[in-house]
């Protein structure tokens, strides 16, 4: 971990690193600590941007995590990063194991031989052609296909995208760590918005709510499955920055990844049923949305702008609500040196008019003496 002594979020994390630290003791994978105001030649070399920064050093490949800074994340991200890219399955029970301790995963298929060959085509998806990539999500499998194996450039790019498409589950948690990555699959994010307690609880009409929208994607899986991927988020703030407006809490926003444009239902939120969160995704997905209903946002300039000025309008109210006597001191500071300067400004002009007009009148008087 890169930090700074000063940096607060540094703070915040210290005792998550040392809890990871603990979790990471019996393994192979080291654990430390630099900072970054004693030692400036760290953060030049590896080109440090912000604090705190977590980099996992695997020879001479460093990796960023971006993930949520919790203990569970940041020890997945070092234990996969840890082992080998690709894990080779040469039992019928190791397969077994990384069914078990996965709830998604991708698995490629080459040879048309052995026990392991024909547990796997029995047991979990037919194989017409070899080689053959599947991606496992929650017991189902989803092949990888339209590609030319013929053209390695062309097979790359698709893998790739295939790949960012199809890595999350079906339903997964939202959060600031992983929205950026879910932008990634270029698909329609849908998602249910309710609020979380500090103990990470949903109410229970929101949770009502939020096992609502996942009965959709659940029953109409192979409907929804290539065009849209469904979530739920815990914290409306980040979606109100995105929506740039409050939204009622529960609530259902839908996110075009590629254009960032998104819709909101017009119904009203306790009107909402399976059928109808349906009809408004097919509306989304034939792409007639757009001729009888708004969609809103974007990304040119002037969305753009008006975006960085909501965030900047919720960050302040919300510490005016947290300590408004802080609010005060840090808005007073700059009116009040701006006020020293104008005052240091505009006086000396008012005193020397003040002098030549006493001046004036000295000679006046002389005068008529």
């Amino acid at each position: 971990m890169m930090y700074a002594p000063w940096c607060t979020h540094c703070k915040r994390l210290e005792p998550i690193w040392s809890h990871v630290a603990q979790h990471l003791h019996a393994t192979p994978i080291r654990v430390g600590r630099v900072d970054c105001t004693r030692f400036a030649s760290v953060t030049n070399t590896f080109k440090i941007k912000g604090f705190p920064t977590i980099l996992f050093l695997k020879g001479d490949q460093k990796y960023v995590y971006e993930g949520d800074r919790t203990r569970e994340e940041i020890v997945k991200f070092a234990l996969r990063l840890s082992g080998p890219p690709v894990q080779e399955i040469t039992k019928t029970q190791s397969f077994d194991i990384i069914k078990k301790e996965h709830d998604l995963y991708f698995l490629y298929v080459g040879n048309r031989a052995g026990a392991l060959w024909v547990n796997f085509v029995n047991k979990h998806a037919p194989v017409d052609n070899v080689p053959a990539l599947f991606v496992y999500k929650e017991n189902l499998h989803y092949n990888f296909t339209g590609h030319n194996l013929s053209d390695t450039g062309q097979v790359n790019e698709t893998l790739y995208k295939w790949v960012n498409a199809e890595r999350f589950p079906t339903f997964p948690k939202v959060t600031r760590g992983n929205i950026n990555q879910l932008f990634l699959t270029n698909k329609n994010l849908v998602l249910a918005v309710v609020e979380e307690n500090q103990l990470e609880e949903v109410a229970p009409d929101m949770l009502k709510f939020k096992n609502m929208v996942e009965s959709v994607i659940k029953t109409k899986r192979n409907k929804y499955h290539d065009h849209f991927q469904f979530g739920w988020i815990g914290s409306p703030n980040l979606v109100n920055s995105i929506a740039m407006m409050t939204l009622p809490i529960p609530s259902l926003l839908v996110i075009n990844t590629t254009t960032n444009h998104h819709h909101i239902p017009e119904d009203e939120i306790e009107k909402l049923t399976p059928y109808i969160i349906e009809m408004f995704l097919e509306q989304i997905r034939n792409e007639i949305f757009m001729y009888f209903h708004q969609r809103y946002g974007g990304n040119n300039w002037l969305v753009r702008s008006y975006r960085k000025w909501f965030e900047m309008k919720t960050v302040l109210t919300s510490m005016w609500k947290g300590n408004p006597l802080l609010m005060m001191v840090l808005l007073g500071l700059p009116f009040g040196f701006l006020s020293l300067i104008c005052y240091g400004i505009c006086c000396p002009d008012l005193l020397d008019a003040n002098d030549d007009e006493d001046e004036n009148i000295g000679t006046h008087h002389m005068k008529n003496d």
